[in-house]
């Protein structure tokens, strides 16, 4: 087994992350689910209108997800460092589209998801279980 490093500090970083996203999820979906049943969201380019349940059910579960993912990363399963790989990549991704609207936040989650990233991949293996 490899010796462990400082490194292993981002990994756990990277569970509560996800952790905190899960929960912050699951409350932001329970509240679509409970309240109103359309949103009007003016992005100043253009007016969006979507079922508000909907989009509270996606983010109830994917929070639930989450936030199991970043407790079995916490304790070093290597399948939730894969899975987790593929969110921490499909939120960079996706930080890509929002630029445009929140520049500066984009650019911060941005640069956490590269760290988290390169700690997962390069460093994960430090927080394995046996």
């Amino acid at each position: 087994m490899a010796r462990a490093t400082a490194w292993v500090g981002w990994i756990w970083f990277a569970a509560v992350l996800m952790m905190a996203a899960g929960v912050l999820n699951f409350m932001t979906g329970l509240v679509a689910v409970i309240g109103d049943d359309n949103a009007y969201i003016d992005t100043g380019v253009n007016l969006l209108v979507f079922d508000v349940e909907g989009w509270g059910w996606a983010h109830l579960i994917f929070g639930i997800v989450i936030f199991l993912i970043g407790a079995f990363l916490a304790v070093g399963q290597t399948w939730a460092r894969l899975l987790a790989v593929v969110l921490v990549t499909l939120n960079l991704i996706t930080q890509f589209l929002w630029l445009p609207a929140y520049p500066v936040w984009s650019i911060i989650v941005i640069a956490i998801d590269v760290v988290v990233l390169w700690a997962l991949i390069v460093h994960g293996d430090e927080v394995r279980e046996d």
